[in-house]
């Protein structure tokens, strides 16, 4: 992860970082952020099937909150909890490049849904969310609708396999 992290210091053509299941956790995610903080040409960073946990995942949101270039951050199956999409969602309200967000199979219940509601109402660049196969409840789901009211950019939106009734 040195290796990463110096790369992307130094890194003035690398867009593109896939990370798919490479045993990222929390310490790592924590390396990337810093990064983030720093790096100018990233613009997709996949880290799909890791162990980021919610400490990596309120790492990688100081850093959404700094870097201008970064478009798609796909979290998908990382055990981020509400804790994680809590942080997510304040950087949210903060970044202006972020387009693509996967928050998929991250046992994001009440707390998480409902800070990405608030989020939701106030970001203007955000165009596709995947919060598919989460902890999502019926009360979650309404928030969601009504910050979708109010949001005018939210083109993607995925909330399938989670606990939405009628």
């Amino acid at each position: 992860m040195d290796r990463i992290q110096e790369l992307l210091d130094k890194n003035t053509t690398i867009n593109n970082l896939n990370l798919f299941h490479r045993g990222v956790c929390h310490q790592k995610a924590q390396v990337l952020a810093e990064a983030l903080k720093i790096n100018t040409t990233l613009t997709t960073l996949r880290l799909p099937s890791n162990q980021i946990g919610d400490q990596g995942a309120k790492a990688l949101a100081e850093a959404l909150k700094i870097n201008i270039t970064l478009t798609m951050l796909d979290l998908g199956i990382n055990q981020i909890g509400n804790q994680g999409a809590q942080a997510l969602a304040e950087a949210l309200k903060i970044n202006t490049a972020l387009t693509m967000l996967d928050l998929g199979i991250n046992q994001i219940g009440n707390q998480g849904a409902q800070a990405l509601a608030e989020a939701l109402k106030i970001n203007t660049t955000l165009t596709t969310l995947y919060l598919g196969t989460n902890q999502i409840g019926d009360q979650d789901a309404q928030a969601l609708a009504e910050a979708l009211k109010i949001n005018t950019t939210l083109t993607k939106f995925y909330t399938d396999y989670n606990q939405i009734g009628n």
